[in-house]
């Protein structure tokens, strides 16, 4: 039986948050920007869009990866490295020879797999588990609607199909249990830029609790999550990160929170809703829209979203028609800062990335970040990595002044955010560097 819970991570301790069952809390004051707790992953793999730029092992970023001989599949930075990820790599290494093109499984599965794995192995509390044990994690599987628990059935299914090979499975029901806890306390790491780099499990970090006005922010070191203080935390407060995307009005952020936590947030920002104004700008005309079609457009607009979000979509040849299309709709009767029209333009510029139109990319990124920095907190992840990818596009088209600009506007958050010393900082630090 794994030992009793040590419930002090040095200046924070776990507590019974009132109305919202456990919590985080601080024991010592923590300035901005000060490390709060650091995180390894229990469990964790990197996504398949990122083979070969990425160490499967540790997430290192670098040119010149070695791959595995057996599958030429997985990418290491070297042989201690390929012998690290070994007990992971070899679930998946024959499988994916003898399947070929059908080796598919979903990320959420590999992360499971990968999970009962570790679990058959450890018999200790783990570093990740200090606080709160992968085990205790919450499931909410009462409230599983009918279209979830087809996906977690769906997801069983495809356990069974790749990884019985080298598995032995617990029954159904644990396995049902364990994909909800994976979906309501499972992470994604994402690079400076957001990118999708992978998911994981960090049961330390899945023991905050939600807030739209955070006081840290989770960041990623290779495979381990670094909490850090984006507001002054003194002893006796409560630590808050945010679990959702922030830019959206009160009613949508707590849509989100109920269909993927299973709770309504009422903090601050909740209760007062005073960015939603702001966020639901309209266009100044010289009669104003009637409160009917606004409401009609709202809908739209976040009929428009989901759809975006359930199809990853830029191999779609209609869609930046469809992107164009529904913004022009928008624009008739909201603001250009209106989020919802961010949101357009924000896939709009994804677009243009990937079809290497840097130009377009520009024109969309510099409508978007001026709004972006008054909707998002002060320091926000979102509003850092849209002056990166625009300070690196302003290098590209040979805008040196304008670029360095934004570098340093993303280096002044991602040095609260991030620490002053990581690697991001360090690497963004140096293309300002070498402009001079």
């Amino acid at each position: 039986k794994k030992r009793a819970v040590a419930s002090h991570l040095a200046g924070t301790e776990r507590f019974a948050s009132p109305g919202k069952g456990r919590g985080l809390r601080a024991v010592k004051h923590f300035a901005v920007g000060d490390l709060v707790f650091a995180c390894p992953a229990y469990s964790y793999v990197l996504t398949v869009n990122e083979r070969g730029a990425h160490c499967e092992y540790c997430f290192t970023r670098k040119e010149g990866l070695s791959k595995c001989g057996k599958c030429k599949q997985a990418y290491y930075c070297e042989i201690d490295c390929q012998k690290g990820d070994w007990p992971m790599h070899k679930l998946e290494c024959t499988a994916m020879c003898s399947y070929g093109e059908n080796w598919c499984p979903s990320e959420t599965v590999r992360l499971v797999a990968r999970i009962i794995m570790k679990q058959k192995v450890t018999t200790e509390r783990t570093q990740s588990e200090r606080l709160l044990l992968l085990s205790e994690f919450e499931a909410h599987l009462d409230k599983l609607d009918s279209e979830k628990n087809e996906m977690n059935q769906t997801d069983i299914a495809a356990l069974h199909h790749f990884y019985s090979r080298h598995i032995d499975f617990p029954d159904d029901q644990t396995l049902t249990v364990l994909f909800g806890q994976v979906n309501c306390n499972g992470f994604t790491i994402e690079d400076e830029e957001l990118s999708h780099l992978g998911s994981a499990v960090f049961p330390d970090v899945a023991l905050m609790n939600h807030s739209c006005s955070p006081n840290v922010i989770v960041t990623y070191k290779g495979t381990v999550a670094e909490v850090r203080a984006v507001q002054d935390i003194q002893p006796g407060d409560e630590i808050f990160n945010s679990y959702i995307d922030l830019l959206y009005p009160t009613d949508d952020r707590n849509e989100r929170l109920r269909d993927s936590y299973f709770f309504t947030c009422v903090c601050n920002e909740c209760a007062t809703r005073s960015k939603d104004g702001g966020k639901m700008a309209l266009q100044k005309l010289s009669s104003p829209p009637q409160p009917e079609e606004v409401r009609k457009m709202v809908h739209y607009a976040r009929n428009v979203i989901e759809e975006f979000r359930r199809a990853k979509h830029y191999k779609n040849i209609l869609f930046p028609t469809i992107c164009e299309l529904s913004q022009e709709k928008m624009s008739s009767i909201f603001a250009d800062t209106n989020v919802y029209v961010l949101h357009m333009m924000y896939q709009a510029m994804g677009v243009c990335l990937y079809m290497q139109d840097w130009d377009g990319a520009m024109s969309y990124g510099e409508k978007i970040i001026q709004p972006y920095s008054v909707h998002y907190p002060a320091y926000s992840l979102n509003v850092a990595s849209m002056y990166l990818k625009l300070g690196r596009l302003y290098l590209g088209l040979e805008r040196k002044t304008q670029g360095v600009k934004a570098l340093k506007k993303a280096i002044a958050i991602m040095e609260v955010a991030h620490g002053k010393d990581h690697h991001y900082v360090t690497e963004v630090k140096q293309e300002v560097e070498e402009l001079k």
